[in-house]
Parts: C-alpha cells; structure tokens; sequence
C-alpha cells in the first residue's frame, strides 16, 4: 500500500508541477553552455555530473556526450528534490548546480555519481579510459542511456571492454527484480521512451531504429561484492522523459511518469550502494 500511495502521490506531484510548464522546453534554455565543474562544486548536495567524452562517429538524433543537456540533468534534479529526501545542491541563482565533467579531470572523482549519453558514439581515448576506470573501481556509479541497435550497442560494448575486461567484469541483463527496480517505485517493466521529435514525426512510433531497437534492454556490469557499479538502459532514452516534461502534455503523461520513476530508483540506488 505504502508503494501504491507512493506512486500516485509521484504521478500527481509531477502532474501539477509541469502543467505550468506545457508549451515551454522544461527548465532550461536551449544553447547552455557547458557548466564545467570547479573544485568549490561539491560539498553543498547531490550534483548531477554528466560525463564529456570523446566521440569518433555520429548517429541519428544524437548530439554526442550533450545529448538532452541540459534540461534533463536540470528538471531531473528538481523532481529529485520534490519527491525525495534528497539535498539537491543549488547554484547562487536557486537552480540545482548540475554539472559537466571531463572524464579526464580529476574533479570526476568527486562525483559518486556519472551519467552519459548517445554512447553508441563513443571513442574513448586511453586516457579516457584509465581515468573512467580508476573512477568505477574506486566506487563511482555510471548510468548510459539514449542509444539504439546493434551498431550502437557493439560500439559502446567495445569501449566498455577497454574500461572493465569483461573476463573480470562480466555485462550481465538484469531482471526487474533487482533491487535497483524497488528503491522506491516499483518498476515492473523497463519504459521505452523515444525522443520527442522521433515520436511526434513518426505518428507515435517508440523504436527509434525499427527492428533493429524494438526491445529495451537494461543491462549492468558488479563490482565484486555484487553491487552494480554501471549501469546500461539500451533502445530507450529515459532521460528524454525529464527533458521534455513540460514541453507537451501528451508526452508527458505518456513517458514521463515511467521515466523519473526509473531514475530516481537508479539515482537512489548510485547513492546508497
């Protein structure tokens, strides 16, 4: 019962708060520049960190490591605030301080928490990939998200390999009785989300690559006392379901409830273990 009011108290408190919002694209403007973190950058909350990497090719509706930013790190960490307890650090302006980190910069380890997108590009260089790894192994959490089909999935796999061997490090599918599915929400299956723009041209289609993406996947990669250390949601773009919150209210009810409720699950999951 407690999980059932939970529930509808998140579906309602998200309802009412983007109602204001429809017509507008969520909270932030498009064109942000990137806010690079600082070393005075943490101490003060949760920080959403999203991970700069290299990329070495493109795929459709991506833009690289600044794929929905920033108005999904941004309406993310407001719902984060409102429906949990979780101390959300602001900037001098009241805003949730999310930020850009390079994979190479030291200040990535002050981030118990890392997330990328439209890895299906990437092309980590060695120095990438040491410093990622280092980061995984001393007890950082990565979520990847918002790429789609077989070339996208065997690109990441490849730079993944590089990172965690998976003679040691294993990728497994996780069933949707993981704890990471019963933080708070209780996730009975793994939402497909498509991108607004992929939605709306295509009359209502999800599987942004046909065939080829017609089943999500979540995936993860342990550490050895068998905590998942990152985490992978493949043919779905969960976070566009925050980007897009306030921007048409047809999506929203459609993706966005399914989407935070998978988030907050990961992101309190990242936190506690």
């Amino acid at each position: 019962m407690r999980r059932i009011g939970a529930a509808v108290a998140f579906v309602f408190a998200v309802a009412t708060a983007a109602a204001a919002q429809f017509g507008q694209f969520g909270f932030g403007p498009r064109g942000y520049p990137a806010k690079f973190a600082q070393a005075d950058s943490f101490g003060h909350g949760f920080n959403f960190c999203r991970g700069l990497y290299t990329s070495g090719r493109r795929e459709a509706g991506g833009q690289g490591w600044s794929t929905d930013y920033p108005d999904a790190e941004l309406n993310f960490s407001i719902r984060l605030g409102e429906l949990t307890r979780t101390r959300v650090s602001k900037d001098s302006y009241g805003s949730p301080d999310h930020l850009v980190v390079r994979l190479t910069d030291p200040l990535l380890f002050q981030c118990p928490y890392l997330h990328m997108e439209d890895v299906g590009t990437a092309s980590l260089t060695d120095e990438e990939v040491k410093a990622l790894r280092a980061f995984l192994q001393k007890g950082g959490f990565l979520w990847v998200d918002d790429y789609w089909g077989t070339n996208a999935w065997n690109n990441w796999a490849s730079n993944l390999a590089r990172v965690l061997p998976p003679s040691e490090y294993p990728v497994r599918d996780l069933a949707l009785d993981h704890p990471i599915f019963k933080v708070m929400f209780d996730v009975k299956e793994l939402p497909q989300i498509p991108s607004i723009q992929f939605w709306r041209t295509s009359g209502g289609a999800i599987s942004e690559r046909g065939q080829d993406s017609a089943t999500p996947h979540v995936r993860g990669v342990s550490d050895k006392h068998g905590n998942i250390m990152v985490l992978m949601t493949h043919n779905t773009d969960i976070s566009d379901a925050w980007e897009r919150e306030g921007e048409d209210p047809r999506f929203f009810y459609n993706f966005s409830p399914d989407g935070y409720a998978v988030g907050i699950n990961v992101i309190l999951y990242a936190m506690t273990h």
